[in-house]
């Protein structure tokens, strides 16, 4: 059996859902301390001016918090914003309207840890693009370095300065500004979803 170990994403990247695809496992860390501007709570889509980032507010104790402690803001009108920031976006995409219904109670119900969040959204995500991962959260932080017997993702995938991927060669498909933009590679799983459809497993 193959396992791979990843950071819990806010509608993570193609590239974290392929790696959720093609292992037999997947462990998904909770105990690590939380660290800022990454995809555990950060999704990237493609705008009608281009790349665009959107952050779920999380707050926590003074000092470090794990990311199973993380808990999500409900100050301000983020569900809200970043819904019509994806319906703006993918309004147009061939498959939005077919998946809409299914991500609109992610926007409207309140959730109280990131955690549980991302995780139901994934869940939400494997259901629609029809794929059925072995996932569990880790109960301890293993440092990298130290886990020999499972491939570990957790800072290869990130916004910024990503580590080399061997595995992972962005392909092309359809995006709706593809014309005035050109492609633009491993955004959220949302851009792939809305633009493939049931075609995304392939791409995966």
């Amino acid at each position: 059996m193959t396992t791979c170990l990843l950071a819990t994403t806010y509608f993570g990247p193609v590239q974290w859902y392929q790696k959720l695809h093609r292992y037999d496992k997947a462990l998904v860390e909770c105990m690590e301390n939380f660290p800022k501007q990454t995809f555990r709570n950060r999704c990237v889509i493609a705008s009608t001016h281009g790349i665009q980032a959107l952050t779920v507010p999380v707050t926590h104790e003074s000092g470090k918090s794990l990311t199973r402690d993380m808990r999500i803001s409900n100050h301000g009108n983020w569900q809200h914003l970043h819904w019509n920031a994806i319906s703006s976006a993918y309004g147009k995409s061939p498959f939005f309207e077919f998946y809409a219904d299914d991500l609109w109670p992610f926007f409207e119900q309140k959730w109280e840890f990131l955690i549980d969040f991302n995780e139901a959204i994934t869940h939400k995500i494997c259901e629609l693009i029809q794929i059925e991962p072995q996932m569990e959260r880790t109960s301890v932080y293993l440092p990298s370095g130290q886990t020999a017997s499972t491939a570990d993702f957790r800072e290869v995938i990130r916004p910024r300065h990503p580590l080399p991927d061997p595995d992972f060669t962005p392909r092309r498909y359809y995006q709706v500004f593809e014309q005035q933009q050109g492609f633009l590679p491993n955004l959220s799983i949302l851009d792939l979803l809305f633009n493939e459809g049931n075609e995304s497993i392939l791409y995966l």
